[in-house]
C-alpha cells in the first residue's frame, strides 16, 4: 500500500511517477523498499489516467458505502428484545424437551 500511496505523493506534487521516486519515498518513510513492487506499480501505472483514476475511485466510494449505512440504519432501528420474556420462551422450549425423555 505504501508503493500506492507513494505514486500518488509524486502526481499530486506534479513529479512523474517513477521507480526512483516511490523507492525514495518508501525510504524515506523508513520501510524496506522491494525493488520488485516499485518497478511493478510504475508498469502498471504506465498510461493510466491517474486524475481520471482518482475521480472514478471518489465516486464510486459513497456509493459502496450506502449498503453498509443502510445495514447500520436498519440494525438500529430493529426491536429492542425483553430479555426475561427470551429466557422465559427458552426454559419453556427446554420444558418441552423433558417430556419427550419423560
Amino acid at each position: 500500500m505504501e508503493y500506492v500511496y507513494a505514486a500518488l505523493l509524486l502526481h499530486s506534487a506534479g513529479q512523474k511517477v517513477t521507480e526512483e521516486g516511490i523507492t525514495a519515498i518508501v525510504k524515506a518513510a523508513g520501510a524496506t523498499v522491494d525493488a520488485v513492487r516499485a518497478k511493478a506499480l510504475v508498469a502498471a501505472l504506465d498510461g493510466v489516467n491517474i486524475e481520471e483514476a482518482i475521480a472514478k475511485a471518489a465516486f464510486a466510494a459513497p456509493a459502496a458505502a450506502a449498503p453498509a449505512a443502510a445495514a447500520a440504519h436498519a440494525e438500529a432501528a430493529a426491536p429492542v428484545v425483553d430479555e426475561k420474556a427470551k429466557e422465559k420462551a427458552e426454559e419453556s422450549g427446554m420444558e418441552g424437551l423433558g417430556a419427550l425423555f419423560g
